[in-house]
């Protein structure tokens, strides 16, 4: 007799997929005998007074009563800030002639700021002592009206 047309690849793949669709059929079947009905009361969640989510409902005596005005939406306004002087002094750490900007260090903070020659009022070199003012620039504090220090 001859051989048959089905090589034993395609039986198995066969046998696999018939396999798979019994199974699937009796997990169906499963689901359908386990189902039960959804109620709401089922469905609900709540929340207690620690955020934790549980299915009973809250003791209505642990309800605590909270103020509107208590309710602070976004950063808490601090106390009064100190008044700092706008006028800085500092020491001239790089400058740049040929293009117009350098860094100025802060004698009392130790922070570089920015300068660009059009904010300057003298002219300038590594190492001067200069006063300055601090206003935020498109890529952060930059020093304004930077004058020599006398």
């Amino acid at each position: 007799m001859g051989r048959s047309q089905e090589t034993f690849n395609k039986k198995e793949v066969r046998n696999k997929k018939e396999k798979k669709r019994k199974e699937k059929e009796k997990k169906r079947l499963a689901r359908k005998e386990n189902q039960k009905t959804n109620s709401l009361d089922d469905m609900i969640a709540y929340v207690d007074e620690n955020g934790n989510i549980t299915s009973t409902p809250p003791d209505p005596t642990k309800k605590e009563e909270v103020k509107l005005e208590d309710i602070e939406i976004g950063i808490p306004k601090g106390g009064p800030a100190e008044e700092i002087d706008p006028v800085r002094n500092g020491v001239v750490s790089f400058f740049n002639d040929s293009k117009g900007y350098g860094f100025i260090r802060d004698i009392e903070t130790k922070e570089s700021v920015f300068v660009h020659i059009n904010n300057t009022l003298d002219e300038i070199k590594e190492g001067n002592r200069v006063t300055y003012e601090v206003e935020m620039g498109p890529k952060g504090p930059a020093a304004i009206r930077v004058k020599l220090s006398k």
